[in-house]
């Protein structure tokens, strides 16, 4: 989750940058002619869309593996492949974006929808093609979804007001960034690779009914709370 901006900013240069998202939103309402919004889109949010597009492409691939043999994980593997290469293109946007110092008015929530495709639903899709498949496994997968997308909600309300180094960067994220949800990815792949995976998944199940769960999916629940949380502070590298 890289934040989208050209340019440092700091309190003295807050009133300008305001000024000119005014004016780039009075553009982008105005401007009617075909692909208008295609033509005001940077390198950088085409970078962003590719993050998307990864995530897109892996619950599809889950979808698949649901649909085919069980026996056949090839599908499985791509939907987990799929998600670090998001990643790639998420730290990539904000690198472009300040090497060409531009960053469209549309960037920053493109990279957060995005970051919702492939770091919260891209995973619960893979955990239920795991075999996360009873009702309260999605209802918990459905709470780590929402936890990360209220999350980056959060983030670009209160970016502007987190404390600021030198160069104008945030000094740390409130609550763990969308993105750590790839070690749980990692988790998944290591127990795919095991043959935990259906009916053998670890710790297997509690409850009957509407009442059964996995108690493994209680990891999402963890990394959901852990994202939305206003006590953990992860430094910025």
């Amino acid at each position: 989750m890289s934040r989208r901006s050209g340019t440092t900013s700091n309190d003295a240069n807050s009133p300008v940058k305001d000024a000119e998202t005014k004016v780039k939103a009075i553009e982008l309402a105005v401007d009617d002619r075909h692909f208008s919004m295609i033509r005001a889109l940077h390198m950088a949010d085409l970078i962003t869309e590719l993050n998307g597009f990864c995530g897109a492409m892996s619950i599809f691939s889950s979808l698949r593996y649901c649909l085919g043999s069980p026996d056949d994980l090839s599908q499985l593997y791509i939907a987990m492949t799929f998600m670090p290469f998001g990643l790639f293109f998420d730290f990539m946007d904000g690198k472009v974006a300040r090497w060409r110092k531009k960053s469209s008015l549309m960037g920053q929530e493109l990279d957060s929808l995005a970051d919702l495709i492939s770091f919260g639903m891209a995973p619960a899709s893979c955990a239920f093609a795991l075999g996360f498949r009873t009702f309260l496994d999605t209802v918990f997968l459905t709470f780590f979804v929402l936890c990360g997308l209220s999350r980056l909600a959060r983030f670009n309300v209160t970016v502007q007001m987190l404390p600021k180094d030198a160069t104008g960067k945030s000094k740390y994220f409130e609550g763990t960034p969308i993105p750590t949800t790839l070690s749980i990815v990692s988790l998944m792949a290591y127990w795919a690779s095991k043959g935990w995976l259906l009916d053998s998944l670890p710790l297997g199940t509690i409850g009957t009914g509407l009442l059964e769960f996995h108690p493994a999916v209680l990891i999402f629940c963890a990394s959901g709370c852990a994202m939305v949380s206003k006590s953990i502070h992860i430094p910025k590298l």
